[in-house]
């Protein structure tokens, strides 16, 4: 008898969830509305990838990547013109609208350290880090600390298979992501009070889940700048800032990191970071989300909607705060 899938609670028909410009014909009307849009000043950049010796015009052949329908979402995509313009980069500035300032990110050459409790230590070339991969295609809600959100189809690989090729000792618990640090290009990066470089970390058991995702790109093509190009992480049960952006060294460590925001305000901003409706940040509530694009306000979800998947990692923290 073979057997019966049971997708998980939260997913939906793919035609439910997927707007028809993302499935249809989708690298030329996204290229086409891409362009549109530069022009009217909404979506900073679309061409640069052809103009410019980035990472992304190396790897551009690999996009689209095949979609894996294991992961879809309960509402509609965030635009591109709207997800691709409101961001937070502390690197290139401590508002929203940072996507111009992050045209200045050079991504090539771009090479990842993987180092510390690892068989052997290794550094590699993004282009051939990628190359090395299985892409796919993952339709991932994404929720913010600050109680906004919005929904991604992310191209990558899942951390698991960085795990393989690294081989982590079997002393290794945690997994600790570090970016660029670079103020001659991130003006954010002069101001001082901030600990640069940005830092964040998750146990082993967390870098193993099936979600755990490393994105190369969205929309069906390289990551743009202003999303964390060319490499960020995607942990779509936890609050957004958890998920590091251009992460250019991935260490192996028997010691809990201490992350960037919870260097800096640790009574607000802590290790686990699970989205939980019901631990408010110390300063708002996390009840509720606006979605951004429609403004609407929905109940957050525990885990943000992928408690099936994920609770099981904190069995015995229950008397801990999920939050911090």
């Amino acid at each position: 008898m073979p057997a019966i899938h049971r997708p998980p609670r939260w997913a939906v028909a793919e035609g439910a969830a997927t707007p028809e410009l993302v499935f249809a014909n989708r690298r030329a009307v996204l290229a086409g509305l891409g362009l549109a849009l530069a022009g009217a000043g909404l979506v900073p950049r679309v061409v640069k990838a052809q103009t410019q010796g980035d990472a992304a015009a190396r790897t551009t052949f690999l996009y689209p990547a095949q979609r894996n329908r294991t992961y879809t979402v309960d509402r509609a995509l965030t635009p591109e013109a709207v997800s691709g313009s409101y961001n937070n980069f502390y690197e290139f500035g401590s508002h929203k609208q940072i996507a111009r300032a992050a045209q200045a990110l050079v991504t090539h050459p771009w090479d990842i350290e993987v180092d510390g409790l690892v068989e052997k230590p290794l550094t590699i070339a993004f282009e051939d880090l990628v190359r090395r991969m299985a892409l796919e295609e993952r339709l991932y809600r994404h929720r913010c600390v600050e109680a906004w959100s919005m929904t991604v189809p992310w191209t990558g690989f899942p951390l698991s298979a960085l795990l393989a090729l690294a081989r982590p000792l079997s002393s290794a618990r945690f997994v600790r992501f570090e970016t660029f640090n670079d103020p001659g290009i991130a003006g954010g990066q002069k101001q001082v009070w901030y600990p640069w470089p940005y830092v964040e970390g998750v146990t082993m058991e967390e870098a193993t889940n099936d979600l755990a995702f490393l994105v190369t790109g969205a929309y069906g093509k390289p990551l743009a700048e202003q999303f964390g190009a060319p490499l960020r992480l995607a942990l779509p049960w936890k609050y957004g800032f958890k998920s590091i952006k251009s992460i250019r060294r991935i260490s192996f460590t028997d010691q809990q990191p201490i992350g960037f925001w919870e260097e800096i305000a640790a009574s607000e901003y802590g290790f686990w970071a699970n989205v939980n409706p019901d631990v408010p940040h110390p300063r708002w509530s996390q009840v509720e989300e606006r979605v951004l694009h429609t403004g609407e306000r929905v109940p957050t979800q525990l885990y943000n909607g992928y408690a099936e998947e994920v609770a099981g990692l904190y069995k015995g923290l229950e008397s801990a705060s999920l939050y911090r």
